[in-house]
């Protein structure tokens, strides 16, 4: 299926304004990031607003600045996807950049704020185009919730255990020894002086342990697998998952890329065998698998019981037939249409289970000495194919 654009029109003014605001949420982001580490050391107070603002308050903003600035990094690589939570993100932290660079309080943080007020209507307006969302499955769901519940159960219990500890008097430093225990850092600063402080120490560092272990490995192994995937020129799992009602096409040839722009608009994959014609048909935005079209184990993983249909018009008959027997074995209800290189391989096509074989030089021969003739319906029917080719249809 040729790649549709999912994050807004293409028309050249409204990719450049997304560009302007993802540019500008990038500028904050990296200025954020150096006022806030320029500020965290800084000594005296200094510009027009250091008379109101706090010494604590400035540092407090100078070290927060900074985590807004890794923050909003992470909201301008979603925005380069489109996503909507990104867009959210950014206007959530675009006016705390903003307000934080005023509470510095420095003259290095005025770009900061600048920037911040300029980059948030910028943002605003290309909403329309921020339309991807993000699709977590129901084990990436539990696996927030279980770091999320570890967090909790940690704070909550150190804090009501505090005398069964040294350092700990506050819901922070609960906080705290909860977050550098389950992390693994220790700093050994907060210690457990008791037993049973010790024991609860234990189960908040394997819970927290192992929580981390399950979220890292739920949420970063198919951003690893699709990455690869798309390297190698193929869906990944989790895409093959929810195909439904969708169209297959096998082996690469003259007719694939004409096939798959007449397929535009409706679900369809592609099956090769060489790499290379995966990563050509990648590139051009068809969604590609590599294997053998003429195995079982690839079309079940395309899951072609649930295919509205097979399309199959490599320039390698033989091979074709394999593909059709295989695929009228896996799903004898499926529709099946062949393209013959060879006119007189129609019927041998027809027998493997094709429910219709074309021949494209048949086909073609044909059109060309009906329009010889001059005849109108004919020379019609040319125009109009002509027609829907120049129109990519």
């Amino acid at each position: 299926m040729a790649a549709t654009q999912t994050t807004g029109v293409g028309d050249p003014s409204t990719l450049l304004r997304t560009r302007v605001a993802v540019l500008l949420t990038g500028l904050v982001a990296v200025l954020s990031v150096i006022t806030g580490i320029v500020n965290i050391g800084a000594t005296a107070i200094s510009g027009p607003l250091a008379p109101y603002i706090p010494e604590i308050v400035a540092r407090t903003a100078g070290f927060t600045g900074t985590m807004t600035g890794f923050l909003m990094l992470l909201s301008v690589y979603g925005l380069q996807r489109g996503y909507r939570i990104a867009w959210y993100s950014a206007i959530f932290l675009l006016p705390i950049t903003g307000l934080q660079g005023l509470a510095q309080s420095s003259i290095l943080s005025f770009p900061l704020v600048v920037t911040s007020i300029v980059a948030l209507p910028t943002v605003l307006v290309n909403r329309d185009y921020f339309v991807r969302t993000v699709d977590l499955s129901l084990t990436q769901l539990a696996s927030l919730a279980a770091i999320l519940a570890v967090q909790v159960y940690g704070t909550v219990g150190t804090y009501a255990l505090r005398e069964e500890f040294t350092g700990v008097d506050t819901v922070l430093d609960a906080f705290y020894f909860t977050l550098v225990t389950a992390s693994t850092v220790g700093y050994g600063d907060l210690t457990a002086t008791s037993q049973f402080g010790r024991l609860f120490s234990m189960s908040v560092l394997l819970t927290g342990v192992a929580s981390f272990g399950v979220a890292l490995g739920t949420l970063l192994g198919p951003l690893i697998e699709a990455r690869l995937a798309t390297a190698l020129g193929n869906m990944s799992d989790k895409q093959l998952d929810l195909l439904e009602n969708h169209y297959i096409v096998t082996g690469y040839g003259d007719l694939t890329e004409p096939i798959l722009e007449a397929l535009d608009g409706v679900d369809a994959v592609v099956i090769v065998r060489d790499a290379e014609d995966a990563t050509r048909l990648r590139d051009r935005g068809y969604e590609v698998v590599t294997d053998d079209p003429s195995d079982e184990e690839p079309l079940r993983r395309l899951h072609i019981e649930r295919a509205r249909g097979l399309i199959v018009a490599t320039n390698n008959d033989a091979e074709d037939a394999m593909a059709i027997l295989t695929a009228r074995e896996l799903n004898p209800s499926l529709r099946i249409v062949a393209a013959a290189t060879d006119r007189e391989n129609v019927r041998k096509l027809k027998r493997a289970g094709a429910d219709a074989v074309l021949s494209p030089a048949v086909l073609g021969g044909r059109l060309l000495a009906e329009s010889a003739f001059g005849t109108d319906e004919t020379e019609r029917a040319v125009d109009e194919l002509l027609g829907d080719w120049e129109n990519g249809g």
